[in-house]
Order: C-alpha cells, then sequence, then structure tokens
C-alpha cells in the first residue's frame, strides 16, 4: 500500500550557490558526511548535491501529513546501491515518522527516482508499506 508520495525540483545553480556562499556551514547541515564524500567524488558535485537535496524534500513531502513539521536534512540519506540505483536510509525524525505511518506489522520501503538536465535536477519518492511476512 502507498503511504505517500513526493517530488522535488532543484535548480542546480541555487545549490552551487549556496556552496560558494556557506561552504562546509551549508553542506554539515543539509548533507551526511556519506553523502558528501559521494557528491565530491563527482566531476559536478554540485549536480549531485542538487538531486540529493531534491531527493530530502521528495521524501519529506511523501512523509507529510496535516499536522506534521519539518524533518531534519541530514535524517534523509541518499545512497546507492551496488548497481548506482539510489535508495534511502532513514534515521532519527524520518524513520520515527514513517514508523508511525507505516500499519502494524508491515514493513516499509521507499523506492526513489532521481534525474538531471542542468539547470534542474529532480526527485520522486514513493513510500510503501507492504504486510511483513518474517
Amino acid at each position: 500500500m502507498i503511504i505517500g508520495i513526493g517530488t522535488d525540483i532543484c535548480d542546480i545553480r541555487r545549490i552551487e550557490q549556496s556552496i560558494e556562499k556557506f561552504g562546509k556551514r551549508f553542506l554539515n547541515k543539509t548533507f551526511t558526511p556519506a553523502e558528501q564524500a559521494y557528491c565530491e567524488s563527482k566531476a559536478r558535485p554540485a549536480m549531485s548535491y542538487a538531486k540529493r537535496f531534491a531527493a530530502k524534500e521528495a521524501v519529506a513531502k511523501a512523509l507529510a501529513g496535516p499536522e506534521t513539521g519539518a524533518l531534519s536534512w541530514t535524517s534523509v540519506e541518499v545512497q546507492n546501491d551496488p548497481s548506482g540505483r539510489p535508495i534511502v536510509k532513514l534515521t532519527k525524525d524520518a524513520a520515527t515518522r514513517l514508523d508511525e505511518l507505516c500499519p502494524q506489522y508491515h514493513a516499509w520501503y521507499i523506492h526513489l527516482s532521481l534525474s538531471d538536465d542542468y539547470p534542474y535536477a529532480t526527485a520522486f519518492a514513493i513510500a510503501e508499506a507492504n504486510p511483513d511476512v518474517t
């Protein structure tokens, strides 16, 4: 069953400007150390940062309800599986929120799709709950 969906578009130039203006302060507030290491390993780090920024927003929208507040940026971490497919790791308030949204005896999963075409990066997230058969 679908718990929520979210999408976001991010202007890569805005991320470039934030990195230039605020440097590590912006990066540390918004991205986990693992995300920073991944993005910095790329030829155009700002593009990778922008996709992850859009993903965090899309996941937050998928988990939002009428009375929910903002999530901490670093509680949503975008990783890649061995094939390169983006996956989401939730911690802190994001994990707690999804646990509360997920029906009893169900396991949750977040499907994530990322794309970019300079100057934009997009993300689409689906939060899903399935019966836990373990």
